[in-house]
């Protein structure tokens, strides 16, 4: 009796092979494409910061005839800023009132998110959607009611008057992105807090703020930076002794013309400083901003 015996030949992985290098490749190419777009998206929103801090450094004749990256340096346009007014009084205002509306609106936001996040009822989809609705309204819509009010109760040029207005303009904003964060936060830990005994302030101040600090402190670096950046009511609602850095840029616009070289030395010196600050607090905001994104 014969047995016979089939040997079986393994497949050479060559065709696996293959598809690996082509997974790789391609993933490179992605890789490598996203980096490029990035980096071009990157660049171009920089370029206008960059031509304006370039052309801070040029005189008034060569910012308008030669609009070229070879050119003589000088810092006259810097002296000539301020020489015609004090910046430094310009930045300790935006300073105050940037930080100041931040702090209050932080304040009147934490325990308004946590009310809509833990305690909802059935307006308060309602309240939030007439709450960011109140952004599309134009400033210029309630510029009138608004500095007649503050002229009456004598807040006009002032850092307070500035500050609440600051504070309402951001308030929306701020309450929606605690109100997003905290809900996000697992509903469990507080429910252990109040089986531990624990209040709504310990609750708040004990479990909630530190949970959700990387988001608190995003959101209060977002409302330092468009409060920093807002102009409109600075230049409405000051003359010179609560006007911030965005009222000593447009100084310099005058009815003989603008003043290029000069502008953007102004405006090199007003956003410096939020500049930097931005730059040493990216890794918090980003942090902050993706909070809860990965479960």
């Amino acid at each position: 009796m014969t047995t016979s015996t089939t040997t079986t030949t393994p497949k050479a992985p060559a065709a696996d092979a293959t598809r690996s290098d082509a997974a790789a490749r391609s993933q490179r190419l992605r890789r490598f494409t996203m980096a490029v777009l990035g980096w071009g998206v990157a660049l171009t929103i920089f370029f206008p910061i960059f031509w304006m801090i370039l052309t801070g450094f040029k005189t008034e004749a060569d910012a308008i005839a030669d609009p070229s990256l070879i050119f003589s340096p000088t810092l006259d346009s810097y002296a000539e800023v301020q020489d015609r007014a004090d910046y430094v009084k310009f930045a300790w205002n935006s300073v105050v009132v940037s930080f100041g509306s931040t702090l209050l609106a932080l304040l009147i936001a934490v325990p308004s998110a946590y009310a809509m996040a833990f305690l909802p009822t059935k307006r308060t989809k309602g309240t939030l959607l007439w709450m960011l609705s109140t952004k599309m309204l134009p400033s210029v819509g309630v510029l009138v009611p608004i500095y007649l009010l503050f002229r009456d109760v004598g807040l006009l040029d002032t850092k307070l008057g500035l500050t609440i207005v600051y504070t309402l303009m951001n308030l929306p904003i701020v309450v929606w992105m605690l109100y997003t964060f905290f809900k996000d936060l697992p509903k469990d830990i507080l429910e252990a807090g109040r089986m531990d005994g624990a209040g709504t302030l310990q609750e708040v101040w004990y479990l909630l703020l530190p949970l959700t600090l990387p988001g608190i402190a995003s959101t209060g670096l977002l409302s330092v930076i468009l409060s920093w950046n807002e102009a409109f009511w600075s230049l409405n609602l000051t003359t010179s002794q609560a006007a911030p850095l965005t009222a000593y840029i447009a100084s310099f616009s005058s009815p003989e013309g603008l003043f290029w070289a000069k502008l953007s030395a102004a405006s090199t010196m007003a956003i410096a400083p939020i500049l930097v600050f931005g730059w040493l607090t990216q890794k918090q905001m980003v942090r902050g901003l993706t909070f809860g994104a990965v479960k």
